[in-house]
């Protein structure tokens, strides 16, 4: 939310372009405790060096340095916020330089980036906000920094940020989606992409790219034949999710669970509403013939493939789970630890199985566009120069996969994105190549609103509170 401020000088002189280059050894003053700030610099300074994710890192961090209560909470705050906001906040700090943001070094702009979002978007104060990142800057830098930080963000802090917007947003009539991806943080590529998805350019597509910068809800599975939803839910505190009868909510969180008693002694696990359907909508389709053997055929990190264990216990059924990394690989057999679940390490291209499954869910690889809620920093990541390479390989992991089903047999085909080239362009492709049956997934989705036309499903953080995934459910010819 932005900040009341009252009237500021706003011809301040640019910083010196000394302050803007690479780091000198200088020396440097102790700097007073600041966990919570440091913490998130120390987050930044790690996607920025070593593409981290911060849904990773930062927990981590905080369970070691002890940070908890406030300090964890402004921490996840402004780290967050930060990672999503930084083309904007660039934007903004670039037109308070007098030099290409480029030729500022990396860790004075993370600490800038820090800075500026406090700016922006809280209600810390300008001089606490100002003061703490010029100290944390100074430590990391050096003391030769101090005063140009001081006085970007002074710049910075002379116009609240619609009035920044006002300034340098392309004008909507003329560029709405341009417009759109600046005052939402995201890069124009992505914008248009859910704008093409949407088939909109105005009030949808800016709840859509608005959804993004919201904190979501923790989504929680229920293990089936362990726990119900119902009551996950009374032990955790949280709410029944609305759609799948296996999940539960509980209010954003920049802890970790993993510790908790739920997730500790195996009765639920953390994993999107939208997965979770998509996972049962791959069961739900009526199979002709058996429907024993099942196959997941990406599965890392193990949330799908521990559901469907879970189901087939009850069926008689059994599931064999294919992941490449063989670090992820370890990830599934933690997560379907006593199922009927068999775990592969292999390329789902050539995975070396004999095929005849009656169901197969291919969980592809993909852009991530439609989680981008929950990794901040992805959308900054991301190039559009990565959707070719990956829609090849989600072509041939699909080709893979109608070879491994039996005729007759069921195929799913999930990607958390809403790029068509990933979603519908592959898979219409893919169902031609093998002569499959596209079925309704709208079917398969009871209770689901806003589904549109079909015959694929394309779920929304702005519609349905879940990650943007989809969905296309095949059939293999007789």
């Amino acid at each position: 939310m932005n900040r009341e401020r009252r009237d500021r000088p706003r011809n301040r002189p640019a910083p010196r372009r000394e302050y803007a280059g690479r780091r000198e050894h200088a020396p440097r003053r102790p700097v007073p405790t600041d966990p919570a700030r440091r913490a998130a610099l120390d987050v930044l300074h790690a996607i920025r060096e070593r593409d981290a994710y911060a849904n990773l890192v930062l927990p981590e961090l905080l369970r070691e340095r002890r940070i908890t209560g406030r300090d964890a909470a402004l921490a996840t705050e402004l780290t967050y916020g930060a990672a999503r906001a930084q083309g904007l906040l660039d934007a903004i700090i670039a037109a308070c330089l007098d030099r290409p943001l480029d030729k500022v070094d990396g860790a004075v702009l993370d600490g800038l980036r820090l800075g500026a979002y406090q700016l922006l978007r809280t209600r810390i104060p300008e001089h606490a906000a100002v003061t703490s990142t010029v100290d944390l800057v100074r430590a990391d830098a050096g003391s030769h920094v101090a005063g140009f930080v001081n006085a970007v963000l002074r710049s910075v802090s002379a116009k609240d940020e619609e009035t920044w917007l006002a300034e340098l947003a392309p004008d909507p009539t003329e560029d709405p989606i341009g417009s759109l991806a600046l005052r939402t943080a995201h890069p124009r590529w992505i914008a248009r992409a859910f704008a093409e998805a949407l088939g909109d350019t105005g009030a949808e597509l800016a709840a859509a790219l608005r959804a993004d910068d919201e904190r979501p809800a923790v989504h929680l599975v229920a293990r089936p034949g362990e726990i119900s939803a119902e009551e996950l839910a009374a032990i955790t505190g949280g709410e029944v999710a609305p759609y799948s009868p296996y999940g539960v909510h509980l209010p954003p969180s920049g802890g970790d669970l993993a510790d908790s008693e739920p997730i500790r002694e195996r009765l639920a696990a953390v994993q999107d509403e939208g997965s979770q359907l998509c996972a049962l909508a791959a069961l739900a389709a009526p199979a002709e013939g058996p429907d024993h053997r099942w196959l997941d055929l990406c599965a890392g990190p193990g949330g799908k493939a521990a559901l469907w264990g879970a189901l087939a216990a009850s069926t008689g059924a059994t599931v064999d789970a294919v992941e490449k990394a063989p670090h992820r690989a370890r990830l599934v057999e933690r997560a379907i630890e006593g199922l009927p679940v068999t775990v592969h390490v292999a390329d789902g291209r050539e995975s070396g199985l004999p095929g005849g499954y009656d169901r197969v869910l291919v969980d592809a690889p993909c852009t991530g566009l439609g989680a981008l809620r929950r990794r901040p920093e992805a959308r900054w990541r991301r190039r559009p120069s990565d959707v070719a390479e990956l829609t090849r390989l989600q072509s041939e992991l699909l080709a893979a996969a109608f070879a491994l089903l039996r005729p007759g047999g069921v195929l799913a085909y999930v990607v958390c994105s809403p790029h068509l080239a990933e979603t519908e362009g592959v898979v219409a492709a893919a169902a031609r190549r093998a002569r499959a049956a596209t079925l309704d997934a709208r079917e398969l989705f009871p209770g689901v609103p806003q589904l549109g036309d079909g015959p694929y499903v394309q779920l929304w953080p702005h519609r349905h509170g879940t990650d943007a995934m989809f969905c296309a459910v095949l059939r293999a010819p007789e």
